[in-house]
């Protein structure tokens, strides 16, 4: 099995390229069975945690997501709860 990171850095990158790689780790942190992840996308204008924000409200491996906490990041990351199953996944938002 592959060693997942449990933190995608997506700052500087294009939306697409930031799209493209959030949705290759999604599955790879599932596949390695990882609960929870850190999503950096940074603070900035707001564009890419916003789309980030979309794709995880879409994706079926995502159970829920949130802003960072103070001490975690703020608003320039997301914490991600993956699903543990496929039959599983709700997507619960939670509001910061």
């Amino acid at each position: 099995m592959k060693a997942v990171d449990r933190e995608l850095r997506l700052r500087h990158l294009t939306v697409d390229e930031a799209l493209f790689r959030l949705g290759q780790y999604l599955n790879d942190a599932f596949m390695a069975g990882l609960p929870c992840v850190r999503i950096v996308h940074g603070k900035g204008m707001g564009i890419l945690r916003q789309t980030v924000h979309e794709a995880l409200a879409k994706h079926p491996l995502v159970k829920s997501y949130r802003l960072g906490n103070y001490g975690e990041g703020d608003y320039g990351v997301t914490i991600v709860g993956l699903t543990m199953s496929l039959e599983t996944s709700s997507n619960d938002i939670v509001s910061p």
